[in-house]
């Protein structure tokens, strides 16, 4: 499949500049799409964020280097991109364990991330199950911001929504929401970031539900234009992945540069959760 080349032909170029500067447009460019699609394929094709990735192939590289004893620790730093040794050294330490000169000083255990490759898998076995939604108008929200690191998002998200519910503000959303229907998008939101290219250590969860009343003052107002979505059942841990991997690349579709969406249904629903995917034809 000529993506599959594309993605690898991208890794090529991230690879080869672990120790430079690495422009994340021009790896979007190598894969022939935009950064936005680039960054949101890559992360959940590889459950991890191309930051990330990028990370923990530096922080690998610099761990063999530290071992060999012939380079000063300083210039290791500032050849994978630390302004300092004592941010080398914090990076280095969250992720290995142990600081890079007790390295030298025994043996330690250390963590390598092998470089990543995309490979064909049999897809399209089981089927998809969604639907197109035209939205004509602009759509307001009100939202509560909460910013969540990135790696951690996995388990953050829950925890939040968790904290929501026992402080009473997710009951405050189901009062204020399933008022005045203009679409399918009338339950809680989980509206992930700006446009979704989340490739930044941290990005904005925005808490909320469409709303045309006064917002309130511990909310924010939020407007998205009118738009197409892609909407997935979200009931399989790997809708996400297959939305990239399977749907996409035969849906005559490509990302917009606007936010994913999850929306959390009313109770008695068939479907208990969606993921809403903004879309462009191609």
């Amino acid at each position: 499949m000529d993506w599959l080349n594309r993605f690898n032909s991208a890794i090529d170029y991230i690879e080869s500049n672990l120790d430079n500067e690495i422009n994340y447009s021009y790896a979007a460019k190598i894969a022939c799409c935009s950064e936005f699609h680039f960054s949101r394929m890559f992360s959940s094709l590889a459950n991890v964020t191309l930051a990330e990735y990028i990370r923990r192939r530096r922080l690998t590289k610099a761990a063999f280097e530290v071992q060999k004893h012939s380079a000063k620790i300083t210039d290791i730093s500032m050849k994978y991109g630390y302004s300092s040794p004592d941010a080398f050294t914090r990076a280095f330490r969250q992720l290995h364990g142990v600081t890079p000169a007790s390295v030298r000083e025994s043996n330690v255990q250390l963590k390598a991330y092998p470089r990543m490759s995309f490979q064909i898998t049999i897809k399209g076995v089981t089927e998809m199950e969604y639907r197109i939604e035209n939205i004509d108008c602009n759509l307001r929200f009100a939202v509560k911001r909460e910013t969540v690191k990135t790696e951690d998002a996995f388990n953050t998200v829950p925890q939040l929504w968790a904290t929501a519910q026992s402080n009473g503000f997710l009951q405050k959303l189901i009062d204020m929401s399933w008022e005045n229907p203009k679409c399918q998008l009338e339950g809680l939101l989980g509206i992930f970031g700006k446009d979704a290219a989340i490739k930044e250590d941290t990005f904005d969860l925005l808490m909320g539900c469409r709303y045309d009343g006064n917002i309130p003052n511990d909310m924010e107002e939020l407007i998205l234009p009118p738009s197409v979505f892609a909407v997935f059942p979200n009931d399989n841990v790997n809708a996400g992945q297959r939305l990239y991997t399977e749907w996409l690349p035969t849906s005559g579709y490509e990302l917009a540069n606007l936010p994913c969406i999850e929306n959390f249904l009313a109770p008695g629903d068939k479907i208990e959760q969606e993921l809403w995917v903004p879309i462009i034809a191609k």
